[in-house]
């Protein structure tokens, strides 16, 4: 108990030490016109934070989030295959599949998979 405690104050003491070491020696550089341009995201960083983007490309990403997780969904089915029963991995990976099929051709006849109109 004596050990935990010790710990604990350490722990504390040496966290409490580096905040301070932190808040002291922190760079207080001048802002740049570097650091103040945009990078990667196409926004303009002084101006208002209400500007509309793209329906497009929020849906665009959405869609690549999900097919994203499904990868890591199906990766590991080979392996499912020599741990359990052939016939039941079967079965859920294709009803998996099947779903996610369904899913990509709604979103296909719906439109959303068209960047340009």
């Amino acid at each position: 108990m004596i050990l935990v405690c010790m710990f604990l104050m350490v722990s504390f003491f040496v966290s409490l030490v580096l905040m301070v070491v932190a808040l002291v020696v922190g760079a207080k550089e001048m802002k740049s016109f570097d650091k103040l341009s945009p990078f990667e995201c196409g926004f303009d960083p002084l101006s208002s934070a209400r500007v509309p983007f793209s329906l497009r490309f929020f849906l665009v990403a959405v869609i690549f989030l999900i097919f994203d997780v499904e990868i890591t969904l199906v990766l590991p089915i080979p392996l499912a295959l020599g741990k359990s029963s052939n016939e039941m991995v079967l079965f859920s990976s294709l009803f998996f599949m099947l779903v996610l099929l369904v899913g990509l051709f709604h979103e296909w006849f719906q439109g959303a998979l068209e960047w340009a109109e």
